[in-house]
């Protein structure tokens, strides 16, 4: 699976954006996907991630009532739409997806073996 994370910006604090995880290669709808991200000087966070299906998600408590994790399969595309957006979300955003197709999700970065290239997110103050 070939991942292209796309949407990332400047974005004043209190804006929104939406963040787009498209594949390529294999059948996207078919694995579950998740959202990292790594701001500067700090590890890589867990962020979001929505199972195979679309039916089940699961969210860093530091994004909770802000941030929504979504999938069109038909278009084979996961979203990330961020809202009330903080300067402490500033960072490099990456979709991820497991090496397994119908497998579960999960907030390990290490149970993810397909990482796109990440899309810069600027919040300022």
């Amino acid at each position: 699976v070939q991942l292209q994370a796309s949407g990332g910006g400047l974005v004043q604090a209190g804006g929104s954006l939406r963040l787009s995880c498209a594949a390529s290669g294999r059948t996207f709808s078919w694995y579950a996907c998740g959202w990292f991200r790594q701001a500067p000087g700090k590890e890589r966070e867990f962020v979001a991630a929505i199972s195979w299906s679309g039916g089940s998600t699961d969210y860093a408590d530091s994004v909770k009532g802000r941030f929504t994790i979504s999938r069109d399969n038909a278009k084979g595309t996961v979203y990330l739409q961020m809202n009330s957006l903080k300067p402490e979300d500033t960072a490099v955003y990456y979709c991820a997806a497991p090496r397994e197709a119908l497998g579960a999700f999960s907030s390990l970065g290490t149970e993810y073996d397909y990482w796109g290239q990440g899309t810069l997110v600027t919040v300022s103050s």
